[in-house]
């Protein structure tokens, strides 16, 4: 039997469009920078016409849109270091947008490189696992920097960097800056900008058609722009990126996926159903993105004010399926998976009248995966001490018992997902492994019974063959080829 972290092999079926996986992503960007849900949606409408108005050609001007659709994408992957300077990484990136935070706040080039480094690469790896363009991926590679070369993280400076990153930022101050403050203030600053963050030419053009600009907002999203592409790609990529954000939770909505496709299909579900339950599990956790790591974190019980975020993780997972059509049944159906049936769940505070199968199992699903994996605030439990408490809890009317039994008979048949021979060796798999999880090199040299310089050359390693620089990069890339 695997152990308890093993990512099961996932179906097939889990794909989508491109544009459908990068709706998602955007909005889970938004939440994290403690964004309105369509914030990136907006300012990539706005990055392709202030291309065009740059004189980008329609493909340009495309790929503008693509990267401010994509610009947040890396904010999950280094949000316990803005927590860590911030407090609040939901609250202190947003007021770090709004140019809000208080005088002597912590944040340094020097500590917010890193930071700005962990963005840029996963960023850049999600645009190449998503298909796009190598224009996009490079332009979110590079999408904090400046026109005077005080950006991050490689201090670019002028034509070094590319324009879709000008057009980005310009389309996100626009956006960002008319909605909190007014047009007027908008334009002033980014004109306050011009040769810092962006050349003058290209502030002075987007302020002075910002009133346009924002009016196009107003009207119907086809407003004569380029078509976003439509390959399909692995929905499971969404999952990952969001579950950065947590590193325990690394695999977790894979984990959940699995156990209630299995479960579905031991229930004699449809495979349509079974397929919707899976593909519910892979994003259910975009909600989570809204509230602050430091509340997830907490070794403690959670304080009222806590749950009331907490809470609300799961209406924001429901609003996804308002900005995506084509996974609105899936999203509303990942909303429900901490209801319980005797009305204690959230955040409908739904019972056992309003609960049908699915909901049940991917609720038991749900709760049977997060107990067989470590917590900031408890160890891992066994499968099987794991099993005992949620029957015990179906006993008690929180879960369904004939659910519950349908997914743990589903755990019983979990197989190990195949490791990619050859790319790394058994040992820098299982020090990936460890530090996918959170774990320092001193937690995982005393697990692995090594010592903390043998882990840092196992990473040095791995970094090299998984061509990356940062854990976040590595542990993305091991669990899109299976390494963990």
């Amino acid at each position: 039997m695997p152990s308890d972290n093993t990512v099961p092999a996932m179906s097939p079926v889990s794909t989508v469009p491109v544009h459908a996986a990068l709706r998602l992503l955007a909005m889970a960007g938004d939440l994290s920078m403690g964004q309105p849900t369509d914030q990136s949606l907006r300012s990539a409408r706005l990055a392709e016409r202030i291309a065009l108005l740059g004189g980008a050609d329609a493909e340009g001007a495309l790929h503008a849109r693509l990267v401010a659709l994509l610009r947040w994408s890396g904010c999950t992957a280094n949000a316990a270091g803005f927590a860590a300077l911030l407090g609040d990484d939901v609250g202190g990136r947003d007021a770090m947008l709004r140019h809000a935070l208080p005088p002597g706040h912590p944040l340094t080039f020097v500590n917010v490189e890193p930071l700005a480094r962990i963005h840029c690469e996963v960023a850049g790896d999600v645009a190449g696992m998503l298909g796009l363009p190598p224009q996009v991926e490079a332009g979110l590679r590079h999408v904090w920097e400046c026109h005077d070369g005080s950006g991050a993280p490689q201090r670019l400076r002028g034509a070094e960097i590319p324009d879709a990153v000008y057009y980005t930022s310009l389309a996100g101050d626009l956006e960002i800056l008319a909605r909190t403050h007014d047009q007027a203030t908008a334009a002033r600053m980014m004109r306050g900008w011009g040769d810092v963050k962006y050349p003058a030419a290209f502030a002075e053009l987007a302020a002075t058609h910002a009133a346009a600009l924002l009016a196009l907002l107003e009207q119907p999203e086809d407003d004569g722009g380029a078509a976003l592409p439509a390959h399909p790609v692995p929905l499971h990529i969404v999952a990952d990126l969001i579950e950065l954000k947590l590193p325990w939770l690394t695999g977790y909505s894979r984990r959940v996926a699995e156990l209630a496709e299995r479960g579905a299909a031991l229930a004699g579900l449809s495979p349509e159903q079974q397929q919707r339950l899976a593909r519910a599990a892979l994003i259910h956790g975009i909600g989570r993105a809204s509230v602050a790591n430091t509340v997830w974190e907490r070794a403690d019980k959670p304080s009222s004010a806590d749950w009331e975020k907490i809470r609300l993780a799961p209406y924001w997972t429901a609003r996804a399926g308002a900005l995506e059509p084509l996974l609105r049944d899936e999203a509303a159906l990942a909303s429900h998976m901490y209801e319980r049936l005797d009305g204690s769940g959230y955040f409908r505070s739904l019972d056992r009248d309003s609960l049908g199968l699915p909901q049940r199992l991917l609720a038991a699903a749900g709760a049977y995966a997060a107990l067989c994996a470590p917590r900031p605030w408890r160890a891992a439990l066994s499968r099987e001490d794991a099993g005992r408490l949620l029957e015990e809890q179906a006993g008690r009317g929180l879960f369904d018992a004939q659910a519950v039994g349908f997914v743990l008979a589903a755990a019983g048949g979990d197989t190990a997902a195949p490791v990619r021979k050859g790319l790394l060796s058994e040992r820098e798999v299982e020090v990936l492994r460890r530090v996918s999880l959170g774990e320092s090199n001193k937690e995982a040299a005393r697990v692995m019974q090594i010592s903390p310089s043998t882990v840092r050359t196992h990473m040095e390693s791995i970094f090299r063959k998984l061509e990356c620089s940062t854990r976040a990069a590595a542990t993305l890339k091991g669990l899109t080829l299976g390494l963990i």
